[in-house]
């Protein structure tokens, strides 16, 4: 059974982003096993590495994706984002300064961020998009002149 197992209730438009967060998880999970066979030291430089490189891209796309859309809570999202990545980047530097506990705090860090992000705050872009589809579909056309 893997670490962090993709779910249904996480699925937000079966589509790019959740193809971003599917791949998040596989990292995820690669750490996860790595660490727990003893190789987390060896591989968490270039899974680190990785993760916040597809993390930023995805939170790039995610955010213009929601610009495109008029997605309200647009500021309040990037907070969390910004913050996420933060914690990321300190990971990293405390992994460049020798730290050796990096590996399992990363794998438990991302596992619950995202799992808490994507069912609450990511969630809540669905709920948006499906509303908006339900808007559009009672506005009636406007007659051609």
């Amino acid at each position: 059974m893997a670490y962090f197992e993709w779910a249904d209730d996480m699925v937000i438009d079966q589509g790019p982003i959740d193809q971003d967060h599917q791949t998040l998880v596989r990292q995820v999970n690669d750490l996860h096993t790595a660490t727990s066979e003893g190789r987390g030291h060896e591989v968490v430089a270039r899974l680190l590495e990785e993760l916040v490189r597809d993390t930023v891209e995805h939170i790039r796309r995610e955010e213009k994706f929601m610009e495109s859309v008029g997605y309200p809570q647009l500021a309040r999202h990037k907070e969390g984002h910004d913050s996420f990545v933060d914690e990321l980047r300190s990971l990293q530097d405390q992994f460049a300064a020798g730290s050796i506990t990096v590996a399992p705090r990363l794998s438990m860090l991302l596992r619950d961020w995202l799992s808490l992000h994507i069912r609450r705050y990511d969630k809540d872009i669905a709920v948006f998009l499906r509303k908006q589809k339900r808007e559009a579909a009672r506005t009636p056309p406007r007659p051609r002149a």
